[in-house]
This record gives C-alpha cells, structure tokens and sequence, in this order.
C-alpha cells in the first residue's frame, strides 16, 4: 500500500465516526475531564499506536515488521507500516469505544519524529498528519530516545536518574540537566542491539538475535578472552563483534554468546558507574529494548546496590519500541504547550537526545543533587575514604615526614566476570603508573608515584580540587594547553573529563590515566578531545563558551590541533542514532 492509499483509507475511518461533527459542534463527554493523546510509533521494526491519559493506558495496538530473512530492509519495513496503519488505529479507535473514548475525545496526535529508519519515520508522520487534519487536533513531535526514557520514569518510582539506553541502534547514558536530556556517554560505532544481531546472523542464529544469544549463553562452560573497549565515557562495539565471530572458529557457540553477553554488558554498566560518579546521583533506570536481557539487569542491580543507587526498569512490554511511550511523552508536550505545526512536522532520522527543548520537567521540583564542597579535597583525614569513583576507591595514608601519600585501590566490581574484572583492573594499574610517569616527564604536571601493586597505587597527594566544581574559561583554556602538550608527546588520555583533572593553587594537574595509551591517530586524538566535550555539554553551563577557551588553549601547545577539532566534529555527527 502506498503513503496516498494509506491516507485515504484512515480518512475514510475517520470519516466513518461521528468525529467531525462532534469537533464541529464543540460536544464532548461531560464526565471525561482527561486529556487524551493518540501516539503512533514506527522507528524501525514496530509499527504501535496507543491511546493514554495522564494515569491510564486506554488501548495499544502493535504490528511488527518480520523479514523472511537478514535484518531489516528500511523501504520493507515502511511499506509494512504503510499496510497495516489503517488497520491498526481502526482496531486502536475500536478498543478505545469500549472504554467509552471517542476519536472527538483525543486531544493530539503524537508521532515518533525520529531518530529512525527515514522510509518508516516518513510514514509514520503522513499517517499522524492525516490524524491531526481530520480531527483538527495538534501535531506532537515526539523524539524516539526520550519516549523510552519517560515511559521509564511514568511506570517507575524513578525521579531523576542515570539512564543506560539500549536499543538496536541506540546506546547511550543519558541524564536531566538544565531543560534538556544530556549525553554523557554513547557508542562510537555501532549500536550494543545492532552488534548483537550482527553477531548473531554471522552464527546462524534467527532473528531477533539477542535473545538466542541470551539463551546459548546460559549452556556455556567458560568464558573466552574478547577485547573490552571503553574511551572515557564513550564506548565501542564493533571490534568486540569482529573477534566474537572469529572466536567461533575455535570456540563453541554457548561459550562466546556467554563471553560476549559479559564483555559488553560489563562495557555499558562501568559506562552508567561513571555517569553516576560524576554526577553524584542516586537513580539508574535501564531502557530500550536491549534492557529486556536478564543478565543485564543483573549486574546493574548490582553495580547500583554496591554504590547505594536504586535501580529501575519498567514492564518488559515497555523496554521495546511501543506507541504508548509515544504518546505519553506527546502527552507531557501537550500540556507544556510543546506542539508542532504541520511546516514543522518533517521527520528527522538523526534527531539527536540532547537536541530537544525539554518543556514538562519542572526544575524546582527535580531533587537537587547535594553540592559538594571542594574543601573535602583538602581536608579529608588519612585512613578516610576520599572518593568512591567507578574505577576505584581513594583515601589518603601517613607518609614519610608527615606528608599524606593517596593510595587508589582498584577493588573488584562485583558485576564484572572475574576474569574480566582481574584482567581489567590490573591491566589499568600498569597502564596508569607507566603513562602517568611518562606525562610528567614530558612537562605535563601530574602526581609522583611512589609504589605499584597488583591493584593498587601509592602516589603524591595533590592537594587541588577536581575543576568540574570550579570551572571557568580560564581554567579551560589552561585545560586545552595541558591537553595539546600531552598530544604532542603521543600520549592520548583516554577520559578526559572535568573530574580527572585537579586545580592546585594556580596549577593543573592531570590524573587518573587508567584508560591512556599511546597514539598519534588523528582519531585517537579526536576522541579524546571529544569526550572532553562531551562532559562541558552534559554537565557545565555555557559549555560553549568552555570549549571556544578549550579550543584557544589546545592550539597554543599543539601543532595539529585544527586537524584534530576537524576530527571531532566528525566523530559528533558519525554518532549512532538510527
């Protein structure tokens, strides 16, 4: 069926009710004082309509895109969702008569305005214009991310949290900050529901891959070697993929589903440890359609219980693409004011998360974060814990002629494999003791390690405070030169955020180089500086203006730097969203 049949046959049941006379003489159910929002979705593989008020789901109707066989096919999947539309908001109209709604009732129309599939995006939009022009109702352009986070937050107690999104395409860690949803994190490739489907059709598996591989692992006698591949608060996949499927060659299926399941999943929840870290709040809520694996939700409720966080996640039926997250989100934009005209409502595939004016949250109602007083930094007793981080706890000891020495102790993470867990944190040890010397001795100012342990480091305590709590352009600037020398010397960071690096009377310091390494890839280098960025935007104001002074300061110190700010933007728009 094509977009023009599809528009005269919902015209038709629209024309088949007593809408438009209803809409004409103003009448409407006396005892209905609810607002009613009709959401479609049709991103990718679902094509879902669903009718809510603010308390109650009225009715959802959903049909699902099946190729015969491989992944999906876009122009496929739109003209499916061409098909059934019609079909699917007559059955949707038809339960909602029951329950006494009428389509005169319905006060908007709310569609996913993407990221997505363009073909289906595209359909999915003609379907809901068609909707608001017959009825005379408002248009609510609903971005896809944001419905699955708020959706999260209506069917559970969470409030303001850290939220781990995972979908075929999406994987990001997303939280509220100032009127919009801020990325803190996200994939650099491809997205953890993507890769796991790539995996599984190079195995043979049937589609939808990730609950086959969910089910192997659990036969699985004991877990292979994969790499493990986080960049700051950024994350990829596709290698961990390409050495799965190589795996294979040697390994039994059950045995690399298993080892798989473990790397990326332990890849995502230290990514959501981070964000949690860093900002201090006490939530996480799982979405997407990824989060419906078990072991996932595992180990976050672990991660969460061992740093005193709760963990959420909504009814299964809600973690996958539905119209009632659609129409719910199209609801709180509703009654914000937050609609859309028809000249507005073209569709965007790679509508990015933090892109969207978030009118509905109220900020003096949020719960305020606690503000930590930077003083602690400096205060703080010896055999006291100093900081609980994602990669380890910090205290401070007695050392010789009473000077405190910190010590930074990598304890396991309790939701990690063993093998990963003891690999990983070892590994980093090394790795932070080797380059952090090496930095130094290449004038960039770090800490003076004394003793190297398994798991553990005894260093030079610095007694600055973390400049995410004093941030300025200034200091930025300075940042951007402390960067450009570490670059010059061919040593990338690896997580470069406001929170490892420390402001010392007029000095900076740069520290936690347990991710660094040597590189003199524009891409290394690209990625280091991007994640920087990435911190200014999801957690300080006018990050604008912090990375123009970054920017001044990094071309000061580095020769390549306009190749290397080149290289980021690219990385910024190569970002996966649909």
């Amino acid at each position: 069926m094509s977009e023009k049949q599809m528009y005269i046959t919902l015209s038709d049941i629209i024309e088949g009710s007593d809408s438009k006379q209803r809409r004409r003489t103003g009448r409407r159910v006396e005892a209905v004082k609810n607002t009613f929002i009709l959401g479609i979705e049709g991103t990718a593989w679902n094509l879902s309509a669903a009718i809510v008020t603010e308390n109650e789901i009225i009715a959802e109707v959903t049909e699902t895109y099946k190729p015969e066989k491989g992944g999906i096919h876009p122009r496929e999947a739109a003209q499916h969702h061409a098909k059934y539309a019609a079909s699917v908001i007559k059955k949707l109209l038809a339960e909602a008569k029951e329950k006494g709604v009428e389509p005169s009732d319905i006060d908007g129309i709310a569609f996913s305005q993407g990221p997505g599939l363009g073909p289906c995006l595209r359909t999915v939009a003609t379907a809901a214009r068609m909707l608001s022009l017959s009825l005379g109702i408002p248009l609510l352009g609903v971005n896809h991310c944001i419905a699955h986070i708020e959706i999260g937050v209506w069917r559970t107690p969470a409030t303001d949290p850290v939220v781990l999104y995972v979908s075929g395409a999406n994987s990001q860690v997303i939280s509220y900050m100032e009127g919009r949803y801020r990325v803190f994190g996200e994939t650099l490739d491809i997205g953890l529901g993507n890769a796991l489907d790539k995996f599984a059709r190079g195995a043979g598996l049937p589609h939808p891959g990730g609950p086959k591989i969910e089910a192997c692992a659990k036969d699985a006698k004991k877990y292979i070697h994969l790499p493990y591949v986080i960049k700051g608060m950024d994350l990829s996949f596709s290698g961990l993929s390409t050495a799965s499927s190589e795996a294979l060659k040697k390994a039994s299926l059950e045995d690399v589903c298993y080892s798989y399941q473990e790397t990326a999943f332990a890849m995502v929840v230290e990514v959501a440890e981070r964000a949690l870290a860093h900002t201090g709040k006490k939530e996480v809520l799982l979405a997407g359609g990824v989060g419906a694996n078990t072991r996932l939700r595992e180990m976050l409720n672990e991660m969460c219980e061992a740093r005193g966080a709760k963990f959420y996640v909504p009814e299964k039926r809600f973690m996958g693409d539905n119209g009632t997250m659609i129409a719910y989100t199209g609801l709180l934009m509703y009654k914000s004011g937050n609609t859309l005209s028809l000249e507005d409502s073209r569709v965007n595939p790679s509508f990015r998360t933090d892109d969207v004016k978030v009118t509905w949250i109220k900020e003096k109602e949020m719960k305020k974060v606690p503000e930590i007083s930077p003083e602690i930094f400096l205060r703080t007793p010896p055999g006291e814990m100093l900081d609980n981080g994602a990669e380890a706890v910090i205290y401070l000891e007695d050392g010789p002629e009473g000077k405190k020495v910190l010590v930074k102790e990598r304890v396991p993470k309790v939701y990690r494999h063993r093998g990963i867990d003891e690999r990983i944190r070892r590994e980093r040890n090394r790795t932070e003791a080797r380059l952090m010397s090496e930095a130094r001795r290449t004038g960039v100012p770090t800490p003076i390690i004394y003793d190297v342990e398994e798991f553990k480091l005894k260093m030079q305590f610095i007694e600055g405070v973390p400049i995410k709590y004093l941030i300025t352009p200034e200091v930025s600037e300075k940042v951007g030169e402390l960067v450009g020398r570490l670059h010059s010397s061919g040593i990338v960071h690896g997580d470069l955020t406001t929170s490892n690096l420390l402001l010392a009377g007029e000095r900076l310091y740069l520290i936690d180089f347990g991710l660094a390494y040597f590189d003199k890839s524009l891409e290394a280098r690209g990625v280091d500086v991007h994640v920087l960025f990435q911190t200014f935007e999801s957690t300080h104001r006018d990050h604008e203006t912090l990375v123009k002074a970054f920017k001044k300061g990094y071309g000061s110190t580095f020769i390549g730097s306009e190749d290397v700010l080149r290289r980021v933007e690219e990385i910024k728009k190569r970002a996966r969203y649909a």
